[in-house]
């Protein structure tokens, strides 16, 4: 039938929440949706059934829409493992490293890939729901775009532009955006949608009028503050601001913030824990003495990241904590960091090169070969869990014979991953661990430490709930459906 799409005045003005509650609101109203970003840049990916990788975003924004996350939902995914290079996801799979000066040229060059992509989609579907990127106001990246106008004018969908209010001067970015960019690229905008407002809509309505009579677009609505999106995955960003501690909260939990961490958004389900202050660690900040346990999340370049560990000091940290008896959880990049040594000879990463890690556990790291993508159910701790494992190397070691979980049947199963002789550092490759309640309980209760046993899946879902609700009272949704199919 047709397509939306939405692009921001800037970066994390919200789209991707946008996206999902609308996917979500479309499907509560009988419509066959199915989300879209034709290129994502981001540390924080999820693995598809059919063993790909997309962006975090795309795959919340598929459980909005109640079906499973497709490569087609993300063609093209940029992972920085540097400052000026990043990894190149096509269809899933990698198809190499791209560095500042070839960066346009290339992705110029997949805009028939895109395409291939959102077609397959739009046929499976009443609505595609696009999320655009950055903005269509960096006009110096216009030429060889397909995140935003390049796309929307190849595909000819209709353009939305969200604005955040809560950062301030929203009234001169939607103008603004008007003003320097393409004529033809803002014919492709309707409309504009206002986000992230706080307090009486009412008292925006002269700013809201305002901007219809400067840019010629019709508005779409003021999108509240959304409170529920704090009980969704984590997306492109880290809060570094702990939650305020609380005589409910005797449990520290501590993350260190390295440079490129990934997949963060494994530490989300301990939030729904009263009895967690969950801490995440920024530079210059030491990790607490109190903490009862510390992981360490997946890095996209782990010998980068185990470097800075070092220049931060919270090598010295963690080898003080677990002298005091505190534990350690490493997942994926993090378990690397937690062995004797990480190699990469094949300069997988960057240069060809080693680092000594933690030796926390016995264990020794070469990144080369294939890159592990795989959906998985295991067992570990005396609790079952599901998962996916995303990840490239190789670890062998003597605390490999005390493996933290076995991946698959009871009958056949393989083993993941170490623990210590001492019990008390344990790591894996296995991401989204802590989303199993059961093995989220028996954690907690290894460190002494109880859970309410909340259902993380259900917590997601009655957010998406409440959010598509809040986009039905406050956004003009039928002129949105209106606009995406052409009536």
């Amino acid at each position: 039938m047709g397509a939306i799409m939405l692009q921001g005045t800037g970066s994390d003005v919200g789209k991707s929440v946008l996206v999902a509650g609308l996917c979500r609101a479309l499907t509560r109203r009988g419509y066959r949706v199915r989300p879209f970003k034709p290129q994502n840049m981001s540390n924080n990916a999820a693995v598809t059934p059919d063993g790909g990788e997309i962006g975090r975003a795309q795959a919340l924004q598929a459980i909005a829409c109640g079906v499973a996350p497709h490569i087609d939902m993300n063609p093209v995914l940029l992972k920085p493992q540097a400052d000026r290079t990043s990894q190149l996801i096509v269809h899933g799979q990698v198809r190499g490293t791209l560095g500042s000066g070839n960066f346009r040229v290339a992705r110029g060059q997949l805009l028939d890939t895109v395409i291939d992509s959102y077609d397959r989609l739009r046929a499976q579907c009443d609505i595609v729901v696009v999320e655009g990127a950055g903005s269509p106001a960096e006009i110096n990246l216009r030429a060889g775009d397909i995140a935003n106008m390049g796309f929307a004018r190849a595909a000819n969908v209709p353009v939305i532009l969200v604005g955040d209010i809560d950062r301030g001067g929203v009234i001169a970015a939607v103008v603004g955006t008007r003003t320097v960019i393409d004529p033809q690229d803002a014919a492709m905008i309707r409309g504009f949608l206002i986000n992230k407002f706080r307090g009486d809509p009412a008292l925006f309505a002269d700013g809201y009028r305002q901007i219809e009579q400067l840019s010629g677009w019709r508005g779409f609505g003021v999108v509240p503050w959304l409170d529920a999106v704090a009980r969704l995955p984590s997306e492109d960003a880290v809060v570094l601001q702990r939650r305020a501690p609380s005589a409910d909260a005797p449990l520290v939990i501590a993350c260190p913030v390295l440079p490129r961490i990934s997949n963060f958004d494994d530490l989300d389900p301990l939030k729904l824990e009263p009895a967690v202050d969950l801490r995440m660690i920024g530079p210059g900040q030491p990790i607490p003495g109190d903490a009862a346990l510390v992981v360490l999340p997946g890095s996209k370049a782990t010998i980068a990241d185990m470097r800075a560990m070092r220049e931060q000091g919270w090598d010295i940290d963690i080898h003080a904590h677990h002298r005091r008896g505190g534990a350690v959880l490493g997942l994926c990049g993090g378990y690397q960091m937690l062995g004797r040594t990480i190699c990469d000879p094949e300069g997988i990463e960057g240069p060809p090169g080693a680092i000594d890690g933690l030796g926390l556990l016995d264990i020794d790291t070469v990144l080369t070969g294939a890159k592990t993508l795989e959906q998985v159910r295991g067992h570990a701790l005396a609790a079952d869990f599901t998962g996916y494992e995303m990840h490239m190397g190789r670890t062998d070691g003597p605390d490999c014979a005390r493996p933290f979980a076995s991946i698959g049947a009871r009958i056949g199963a393989r083993p993941d991953g170490a623990i210590s002789r001492d019990g008390r550092v344990m790591g894996s490759y296995v991401h989204g661990l802590l989303a199993s309640t059961p093995l989220r309980e028996a954690l907690l209760r290894q460190i002494g430490g109880l859970s309410t046993g909340a259902d993380y899946d259900r917590t997601v879902e009655d957010a998406l709930d409440e959010i598509a609700a809040l986009l039905e009272s406050h956004c003009d949704v039928d002129a949105m459906i209106a606009l995406a199919t052409g009536a």
